[in-house]
């Protein structure tokens, strides 16, 4: 606890000392206010946004209804898709060039595309996001699968394992890790394909007024959303790891040893 107590201590005066340094450049340096803003424009506007003006809320309502629908599907199709191929490897083999061609396509270029098909709405955005996390997931989740122990395998079916029984009992828990770990990287990559799609072509969203604010060279706005943008994906990658603490309660520690 005192570690833990001390250690967050010490972030707090990292971040207050990179605060400070940003704050002074900014009222020694024009060019630095004028190309970086000064935290206390910045935390103006974010009390503009949250307590005074409240037109923040609608805007990033909707992105995160954007970035929460496309983290749940993409994680959804990226596990089953996954954990099918990496249990068929003749599919697996057949879809091989394909999904290494998608997966290397910058998938920002489908954005217009997704526009007409779905309209300017959260659709497209939504499904711009969804091809972000969907790649992450799903390699993650193959590898997993693909990597499960042939010995651990062999003495679940001399035990009399059958395929449902192996994949419950195997192949899910020694994917979930793997899972997991792409899932903290997922947070980032739904809320980069949200914002991206509200850049394209949008009237509300976070990424719309970043969008708007950089139109009209307002540098404080654009760090203000920013900001909120960052919050709430470290709200959304804490949550992700107290269900990780939640369900992988069985994964032995790192750093621990058993005594013998």
């Amino acid at each position: 606890m005192n570690d833990k107590f001390f250690l967050r201590i010490w972030q707090a005066v990292l971040l207050a000392v990179i605060i400070a340094i940003w704050q002074t450049s900014s009222m020694l340096s024009s060019k630095a206010a004028f190309f970086f803003g000064d935290p206390i424009g910045v935390a103006d506007r974010l009390v503009n946004w949250f307590f005074i003006d409240r037109d923040i809320y609608q805007h990033l309502g909707v992105t995160l209804i954007e970035t929460l629908l496309a983290f749940v599907i993409g994680t959804v199709i990226g596990l089953l898709v996954g954990l099918w191929l990496a249990l068929n490897p003749r599919a697996a083999a057949i879809c091989d060039p394909f999904l290494k061609a998608m997966n290397a396509m910058p998938r920002v270029i489908l954005a217009p595309i997704f526009a007409l098909w779905f309209g300017l709405g959260i659709a497209s955005k939504v499904a711009l996001a969804v091809t972000l996390v969907f790649f992450i997931v799903f390699f993650n989740v193959f590898q997993g699968v693909r990597e499960v122990s042939p010995t651990l395998l062999a003495n679940a079916r001399m035990l009399g394992a059958g395929r449902r029984d192996l994949l419950r009992h195997v192949y899910l828990p020694s994917a979930m890790s793997w899972v997991f770990s792409s899932l903290h990287i997922s947070v980032g990559m739904a809320f980069v394909g949200a914002v991206v799609g509200e850049y394209l072509g949008s009237a509300r969203g976070v990424g719309y007024l970043i969008l708007q604010a950089e139109g009209s060279f307002d540098i404080r706005t654009v760090f203000a959303g920013i900001v909120v943008l960052t919050l709430c994906a470290l709200v959304l990658d804490t949550l992700v790891g107290e269900a990780e603490k939640r369900l992988m309660r069985w994964r032995p520690k790192i750093g621990t040893t058993e005594k013998i």
